[in-house]
């Protein structure tokens, strides 16, 4: 694209952001003198562009109002901001909103230059949503692209990873994919230097490299599995362990992907354990009551406290409205938690 076009659209894209802009204030931020700023004014003003002049001391340049640009104007950051908020994001059931969502991320994707678009291409093949997004961490998106990359064409990757515990280690890894889950970004695969499949939170992944060596991913693995797993092991400050009469399949209908481990008991027909790590106890009595079934509390002793505590505030709850199942507060937290 010729430059003075180049600066021309630039001038709209600082236009677009609102308020009045002074000559002087454009010609810096274009690299032009303001001559030259009231020149590309005119061309837009050619272009049918209503572009209003505001006299006086803060006078300048502003968009008249409720005039929007046909072309979409990103930048590369914008539009995978735009494209993993569309195709990562929370879909309503109804078939229209998917049908929405899956148009709009074409339309985005035919205009993107041709290397972005090749790169988004390997993240959107790769990458998967088990959970709703939650803000969370920041990861470089040339790092996620470059780990969608590497998932697609099966190339090794040269990583520096530093753990939870701060523990800095370079690894080659054999990505298997790429995962959003609850606010992070992860990438699961074969780590060489373990000999396991492991999974690292791509924000904690200071540089990536691509390798040349490919390697041929196991059939049998799915990294939406292998990160969900690994983030229910992980030894978070408190170890929940719960007796729930429930099968496993109902219990994992109403937890949230990711948060429990759920083993059925072999020797107490009818039961399952639930097993959680969490750094804090606070949320978990609530998440309980949501299992609407009976449960036993195994550990820690704490949560029988906070389990007891949440029972009398229901009680408290339902006795001030006259509720006549205010005697019976076994359906919320469970009618056997000691």
């Amino acid at each position: 694209m010729p430059r003075p076009t180049a600066r021309v659209l630039a001038l709209l894209e600082l236009l677009q952001s609102g308020g009045t802009r002074t000559v002087g204030d454009l010609a810096e931020r274009l690299g032009v003198n303001e001559r030259t700023v009231r020149r590309y004014v005119a061309h837009l003003l050619e272009l049918d562009v209503p572009v209003e002049s505001v006299r006086g001391r803060y006078g300048g340049y502003r968009l008249g109002p409720g005039y929007r640009l046909p072309p979409l104007m990103l930048t590369d950051d914008e539009a995978v901001a735009v494209l993993l908020g569309l195709v990562g994001g929370p879909h309503p059931g109804a078939g229209g909103s998917r049908v929405a969502t899956e148009s709009a991320t074409a339309k985005i994707r035919r205009v993107l230059p041709r290397p972005l678009a090749a790169r988004l291409d390997a993240l959107l093949d790769t990458a998967h949503f088990p959970g709703r997004p939650h803000p969370g961490s920041t990861v470089e998106n040339d790092v996620l692209l470059l780990v969608a990359e590497a998932a697609r064409d099966r190339r090794t990757l040269k990583i520096v990873h530093t753990s939870r515990n701060g523990r800095t280690t370079e690894r080659t890894v054999h990505p298997y994919g790429v995962v959003a889950h609850t606010g992070h970004w992860y990438l699961a695969g074969h780590d060489t230097l373990s000999q396991d499949v492991r999974t690292f939170r791509l924000d904690r992944i200071t540089t990536a490299e691509l390798g040349s060596d490919t390697f041929t991913a196991p059939a049998h693995v799915r990294p939406r599995d292998e990160v969900l797993r690994t983030l229910a092991q992980t030894p978070w400050r408190h170890r929940v362990s719960v007796r729930v009469r429930a099968d496993p399949t109902t219990i994992q209908s109403r937890l949230p992907p990711g948060l429990a481990t759920i083993t059925p008991l072999t020797d107490d027909e009818g039961w399952t354990r639930v097993d959680i790590r969490a750094e804090r106890l606070d949320w978990v009595p609530g998440m309980l009551a949501t299992l609407d079934a009976d449960l036993v509390v195994e550990s820690p002793d704490e949560l029988r406290g906070l389990l007891s505590a949440l029972a009398q505030r229901l009680l408290t709850a339902s006795s001030d409205q006259g509720r006549a199942g205010a005697t019976h507060p076994a359906s919320c937290t469970g009618r056997d938690s000691s």
